[in-house]
Formats: C-alpha cells, sequence, structure tokens
C-alpha cells in the first residue's frame, strides 16, 4: 500500500518541484562573518554588483550608540527576462528626523543605499540607489508589513518570492524611540515594454 502511495504522490511532487521550485530565493548571503555596511554613527554607501538588485535588509539597534543601526544587505539578479539594467542613478535625500515615502522614479529597482547618521537628531538621512531595466513597468505592488515589527528590535526583511523587487520605502519616525520603522514597496515588473514611467 505504501508504494502504490509512493507512486502516486511521487510525480505530483515532481511536477510541482518543477513549477515552483525556482521561485523562492534560499538563504542569503550577507557576506563573511555577518559583515554590516556600516559601523554605528558613521556614514555608509552600499551598491549592488552590477546587473542585481536588493533582495534581503538586516538590522541591529543599539540605544547607547546614539539610537543607531547597523545594517546589511543581500542582493540576487534580477531575472533575466529584464536584461540589463539601462541606467542606474541616486535618489533624492531623504531627510533625518522626518517621516518619508519614496519610489525610484523613472520605474526604477532599488539596488542600493546610502546613508549619513546627524547626532543632533539622532537619526539618519537616506538614499536609495536605482536601476532601470529597458522599459519595463511596475504592477501588482503592495507595501509589506512593518520592519522592524516595534522600536528599536532588530530588523531581518527578506524577499521570499522571485520576480518581485523592492522599488522604495514608506517610513515613520520615533521621536521618543529616536528609531525608523519601515515598509518597503514591492512590485513585479512587466516582461514586456511599457509605454509609459513613473516620476
Amino acid at each position: 500500500m505504501d508504494l502504490v502511495l509512493l507512486w502516486v504522490f511521487l510525480p505530483l511532487v515532481s511536477v510541482a518541484w518543477g513549477q515552483y521550485g525556482d521561485y523562492y530565493y534560499g538563504p542569503y548571503n550577507y557576506g563573511d562573518n555577518d559583515e554590516w555596511a556600516n559601523v554605528y554613527r558613521q556614514g555608509f554607501n552600499f551598491q549592488c554588483p552590477h546587473g542585481q538588485v536588493i533582495v534581503a535588509i538586516r538590522s541591529v539597534f543599539s540605544k547607547k550608540e546614539g539610537s543607531d543601526r547597523l545594517w546589511n544587505y543581500a542582493c540576487m539578479p534580477a531575472a533575466q527576462s529584464l536584461g540589463e539594467p539601462t541606467e542606474c542613478w541616486w535618489e533624492e535625500i531623504n531627510r533625518a528626523g522626518t517621516e518619508w515615502y519614496q519610489t525610484c522614479s523613472n520605474n526604477g529597482l532599488v539596488a542600493g543605499f546610502q546613508s549619513q547618521y546627524f547626532p543632533s537628531v539622532l537619526d539618519r538621512e537616506w538614499q536609495f540607489y536605482c536601476c532601470r531595466y529597458s522599459r519595463r513597468c511596475p504592477y501588482s505592488c503592495w507595501l509589506t508589513t512593518e520592519y522592524p515589527g516595534h522600536y528599536g528590535e532588530d530588523m531581518d526583511m527578506m524577499m521570499y518570492t522571485y520576480d518581485y523587487y523592492i522599488r522604495g520605502a514608506t517610513t515613520t519616525f520615533s521621536a521618543v524611540d529616536r528609531d525608523r520603522q519601515w515598509k518597503f514597496i514591492v512590485c513585479r515588473m512587466t516582461e514586456y515594454d511599457c509605454p509609459f514611467q513613473n516620476v
């Protein structure tokens, strides 16, 4: 009886794995020995290698280090259907101590971050490094839950589904906790050129 069940379910598992096996990013390599992109109270610039985008973000908060965070990022190649990036740029600066909402202009995808710490505010300003892929357009966009779940907690955000990309974020800043919560703007991208662009 067990052998009959195996014969019945094995082909189903094989087909399901073949259809959905490539749609999971899997474990992320944040670098050797959990290297951080910054040290506390210092600026940093992180860019994915050419043709890759941000797929995971890790952060650790420290009240005693000026209410600052250590940051680490993981990158993966964009889907082959998107082709190579046609241009990359730095978006405008999002000021420290304020709430903000920003997506990459020109239908870009987030491929890096730049940040500077300001001790007078106990917060950071942020810039996205964005890359555009031909004339692909976003669709099926949504906001993630808040990262971290509560101010002052560690943060570990990962893209679990292939073909979804980070296009930006909205953040809130707590003047009491001197920390920031993020909701990331995640979208799919068309596999064809589209005639419009966002600004």
